[in-house]
Formats: structure tokens, sequence, C-alpha cells
């Protein structure tokens, strides 16, 4: 069930993350510190110390700023997965993950020296400000509704707007704000980098959500008359969306790398329980009906597995993976959550208690359905293009 490590040096270094988030990080998992909303400052920084002690911090990028390719990138996050924790300890986490591989490929060096490297260094933590509240009408799962607007006053900008379920903004240093930068033009947007916290960006709440993985929450701002220099533009003005796309396919990868580490682990627990668990005369494995949702559980790793695979290949082939990404999204998220459901439902009570990690990874896993687009919006994207294809004459199985 476990990622194929494609090159000696992420064998290695998947090895090792798993050996430090088996023998050490799973150790925290009952730790007070890990809150409601994520876990704290306090507990973040301690276990990025013993990451650094233990030479794996942001083990994806190699010390000459390298890197790993995508299939290489699969097998050490999967690892880290194995524990809600082990993405926060080696700093392979959303939204951090995902905004360092952007500003790698986008920001200037003055950027990438002020604002990449304390992310890759584990000093320092980022937020990316897209979504926005479905009661204005704001930007969600359709960017072209972006309310978030930044209009010039002379070198600068100004931006105003409001964002919500903005993951890691409560302790971020490093933010990433999406607006809108011509009037009545839906499809011009641009990045802007921010230094955090700042007085114009105000968190009004961090909201309570069914997930708790992630450090800092999901917190609703508000950005009033954030004023920031031209120098603050990521990349290139009215190219927001563009950039979007950099980020978006290999971040709704990752997300499926990492929650596979999860539901393995879930399932490793899950299996446990039933072998040593007696009723009615034998081991509840023995029961047809807990084997068969165990033997349900290997199938779709295995299919997870391979499906990721599949997809990391084709962004390492050159591609954007827009219509991969949309399908592995779509199938890892909902068969690991199905993975999840049976190891609560094998566990029984012990499944929806707080004793057992199991309870957070299911909580977790059917967020993940939502993140980075829910299933039925990519189901509609690839009819979209299946319909397209189809009405062009080009559409044939396997495109």
């Amino acid at each position: 069930m476990y990622i194929a490590c494609p090159s000696k040096r992420s064998q290695q270094l998947a090895d090792r993350v798993e050996i430090f988030v088996r023998e050490v990080v799973t150790g925290y998992e009952r730790d007070p510190r890990n809150g409601p909303h994520g876990p704290s400052a306090g507990l973040v920084g301690e276990l990025r110390r013993l990451a650094r002690d233990a030479g794996l911090m942001t083990p994806h990028v190699l010390p000459n700023g390298e890197h790993l390719s995508q299939r290489e990138t699969a097998a050490v996050l999967m690892r880290s997965g194995l524990s809600p924790l082990g993405p926060v300890a080696v700093n392979t986490m959303a939204p951090d993950e995902g905004n360092m591989l952007l500003l790698g490929k986008v920001a200037t060096s003055e950027q990438k020296q002020h604002y990449l490297q304390k992310l890759i260094s584990g000093d320092a933590r980022s937020a990316f400000f897209m979504t926005e509240p479905a009661e204005d009408e704001g930007a969600g799962s359709d960017p072209s509704m972006l309310k978030t607007t930044a209009r010039l006053d002379g070198d600068h900008w100004m931006i105003d707007g409001t964002k919500t379920f903005i993951t890691g903004a409560d302790g971020a240093q490093v933010g990433i704000i999406m607006a809108r930068t011509e009037d009545g033009n839906t499809s011009r947007a641009t990045m802007f980098l921010v230094g955090l916290p700042h007085p114009a960006v105000v968190i009004e709440r961090v909201l309570d959500t069914i997930d708790n993985s992630m450090p800092g929450g999901h917190s609703r701002i508000s950005i009033k008359n954030l004023r920031v220099p031209a120098s603050a533009v990521l990349g290139e003005v009215h190219q927001g969306f563009t950039y979007a796309q950099i980020r978006l396919s290999p971040a709704r990868l990752s997300h499926c790398m990492r929650w596979l580490g999860a539901a393995a682990r879930a399932h490793e627990i899950a299996t446990a329980y039933a072998t040593r668990r007696m009723a009615f005369g034998m081991r509840l494995i023995d029961h047809e009906g807990v084997g068969f949702m165990l033997a349900d559980n290997l199938i779709d790793l295995r299919q997870s597995a391979l499906m990721i695979e599949w997809c990391a290949d084709v962004l390492d082939s050159g591609s954007g993976a827009t219509t991969e990404s949309s399908m592995a999204k779509v199938a890892v998220s909902d068969a690991l959550f199905r993975v999840a459901d049976r190891c609560v439902q094998v566990m029984g009570g012990s499944g929806v208690s707080r004793d057992s990690v199991v309870e957070q990874i299911f909580r977790d896993i059917r967020a993940f359905r939502i993140y980075d687009g829910p299933t039925e919006v990519h189901k509609w994207s690839l009819a979209k293009k299946i319909k397209k294809a189809a009405l062009e004459g080009e559409y044939r199985v396997g495109q």
C-alpha cells in the first residue's frame, strides 16, 4: 500500500521519515497542545526542533534548493502522513508545501530570500488567501467570483476584501493574497506577498471545523486598506490565476500523498484491533463482515497509491496535469474516506473515541474531500472536458 520509491535518495529519505514519524512524532498525538484549531506554536516548534536534529526538516527540498521529483516526493510525503503531526514536524504540510513550490517557481531572488528561505527552514509558516465567504458571493470553487480587489495608488497597491477558511493564517509569517486587479474583468487577478501579522490583515475568528491537524486552523480574515509596494507582486500583474494552476495540481496531489499515509496508519490500527479482539467465540477479523472491510481497505489503499504514482509521473513529464490531478483527487479522497470510515466501524466504540488517532484521521480525511475542490466540482470539470472532446470528434477512451 506504500508509494514505491523511484530512486535511492527517495528510498533513504522515505525510510528515515517513516522511522522518525513512528518512533518520535506519534508520541505527541495525545499532547494537550494539539487542540481544536491544530497544534499550538509551542508544539510545532518542539516537533520541528526534533526534525532538525534528525536532519529531516523539509526533506522534499534538497540542500541545494532542488525539489525532489513528484514521484520521489510522493514516497516521502506519504510516510510523513503516517501521523497527523508528521507533516507538521517535517514541514511537508499544507499550505506551506504548496506555497514553497509556488515561490520557488515564481518569486524573485529578493522575494525568495525574504520569504521562501524561512519557510524552507521551518522557522515560519504561511497562508494562501484565496477563498471568500459564500454569503458575500465570493470566490470558492469558482475562482472567477473573486471579490477581493487591489488597485494602484501611485507606486503602491491598495488591497481590500474578506477571506475565509484560510488555513494557517493564525500564526503565519508569510501571506500570499489573491486579488482582482482589473475592474469588470474576472479573469484578471494578481498574487501579492505580505509579511504577517499585519495591522490591515485582521483575523475576525478562527472557525470551528471538523478537522484539527493544521496549525492555526482555518480563519475568517478582513483585509482593509492593505498598502503594499509594487515589489510585493508575486510574478507578473494579472497572472494570478495562471500561477494558481502552477500550485494547484501538485498541491492536490500532495494532499493525496499525505492522507494516504494517514489512512494506511488507521488501517494498521484497525487491523491490530480486529486481530486481538474476541467476539462470539472468535477474533473479529475472522467474522466475514469485519474481514471483508479490511480486505476492501487494502484494495482502496493500493488503488490510491497507484493513482498517486500515475499522476506524479504525468507531472514529472512536464504536463500541468490539470485533468489527471482532478481525477486523482476525486478517486483518492473518496477511497481514503471509505478506508477511514471502515476503520472506525471495525473498532466500534474505540473507533469514535479520541483515545485512538483513528477518530482524528477519520475527521481530517472527511474534510479532505472538500479541500482543493469538492469531488462534485472536479467531476463537473471533467464532464465538461469529455463533452468538448466528444463534440469535436476527438474523444477516445484513455484520453
